[in-house]
């Protein structure tokens, strides 16, 4: 029997498989890889630095504060470097730098050589961090945005769980050689991990989200955030940009302090071994990794902003239970709500920006956001510092980050989405009409 119909073209068929899920697996490697190696792990190497130098908590905390910093400067950068190069020649060129720098780390013999190669180190791990991995999933998806970035932000729940390893190698072999290892670790990925990395679907013949639903006969497409994109500037003269960073940014005081000084807090005032100090930043990741998977699903069927709002109010939670925890109960409860409020939160914030300003800008856009949100990761670690150096204690450093984890739900609260641009003007009266 023959037909008239001409057979389907591989290219024409739909694919079983959208490719845009192997670029979300690709992020969240990269992410596993920074969370493991740099960012869950600079708080063993604080441990282990302040017993060979006698360095205080202060110092080390202006480490972290100087990654920040480098993260905040070079946001904008980075961000024009995505929207010319695309993410793959960028991430690969972040990976070998990143590699490159924890052998200058594993030398360090005065503070001196220990600022210098943080700030080697800061770049790479800016340029394959947060910002990097968001703008190549977001050009990918739209309808499943916050899924994607859910699972794309689940690398930072691995990378925390592997932590526990990276904890035993600078327990049994010192942080000199970990820090040789781990960056054989990033230059012999940065081939592999970024070989996949296109920067449009169209790259490769393929459409967001693996095809768009189809607009019903008679009916007009309404803008969507896929059609609709501010430029930088408009971006930034609408408030609810602000709104958006200063929020995102009192979240980090939090997550950044938690992140240095955790392990510090539990090995000193609660006797936690290393090891088991670290055990507990595990449950943090993991509870973190539900969150993301779990958020993403809420994000894209509910409200982003009311999640976001919720979810400030369990990080002022979790702080305050840590801050006068008494007990086990106590620390855990903390990693509880902590990791489920940084899950539930983190793939929320690139979404709303996403969603409010369009695609065309995202990397200028969130380059210049980094700005104001870095000020989060600057000052949370130095705050939980210098008020241990002066009481001996986290208590008050931890009362005052929860203050302003609370502060930070009414930044999202006022997140409102913007009306378009006024150049979508007619586009937008023609769905009225």
């Amino acid at each position: 029997m023959t037909t008239d119909a001409p057979p389907q073209s591989p290219a024409a068929r739909p694919p079983r498989f959208f490719f845009g899920w192997w670029i979300v697996v690709m992020a969240s490697l990269v992410q596993t890889l920074q969370t493991a190696l740099i960012q869950q792990a600079y708080g063993g190497y604080v441990v282990l630095l302040g017993q060979e130098f006698g360095w205080s908590k202060a110092i080390l905390s202006w480490g972290a504060t100087e990654q920040q910093a480098v993260y905040g400067a070079t946001g904008p950068i980075l961000g024009w470097f995505l929207d010319r190069l695309g993410p793959r020649t960028v991430i690969r060129a972040g990976l070998v730098l990143t590699g490159l720098s924890f052998f200058l780390f594993a030398r360090v013999d005065s503070l001196t050589t220990f600022f210098f190669a943080l700030f080697v180190m800061s770049i790479g791990a800016n340029i394959v961090g947060y910002i990097s991995t968001t703008f190549l999933v977001i050009h990918w998806f739209e309808r499943r945005r916050s899924t994607a970035l859910s699972l794309a932000a689940s690398g930072t729940s691995i990378g925390g769980m592997a932590f526990y390893l990276v904890a035993l190698l600078l327990e049994r072999y010192g942080w000199r050689t970990t820090a040789d290892i781990t960056g054989v670790i990033f230059i012999v990925s940065a081939l592999p991990l970024t070989l996949l990395m296109h920067h449009h679907p169209h790259d490769i013949g393929l459409e967001m989200d693996g095809g768009e639903a189809p607009v019903p006969a008679g009916e007009v497409a309404a803008p969507s955030s896929q059609s609709i994109n501010f430029t930088l500037g408009e971006a930034l003269r609408h408030p609810v940009f602000w709104w958006i960073s200063f929020g995102h940014g009192s979240a980090l005081f939090v997550v950044s302090a938690v992140n240095v000084h955790l392990v510090s807090n539990l090995t000193i005032e609660h006797h936690y071994s290393l090891t088991h100090a670290s055990a507990i930043m595990v449950v943090v990741t993991a509870m973190y990794g539900i969150g993301t998977v779990t958020g993403g699903f809420i994000g894209d069927r509910g409200s982003r902003q009311s999640v976001t709002m919720a979810c400030m109010f369990m990080h002022a939670a979790g702080m305050l239970l840590l801050a006068h925890a008494v007990n086990d109960v106590m620390v855990i409860a903390f990693a509880l709500l902590h990791g489920y409020a940084w899950g539930w939160r983190g793939p929320q914030m690139a979404a709303l920006r996403a969603d409010y300003f369009g695609r065309a800008a995202f990397g200028k856009i969130m380059g210049v956001s980094n700005i104001v949100i870095i000020i989060g990761t600057m000052f949370g670690p130095l705050i939980a510092g210098y008020v241990f150096d002066f009481t001996g204690s986290y208590r008050i450093g931890f009362d005052i980050l929860a203050g302003i984890a609370g502060v930070g739900s009414i930044f999202f609260y006022l997140s409102k989405p913007p009306a378009p641009p006024a150049r979508y003007r007619d586009q937008l009266a023609a769905v009225e009409a």
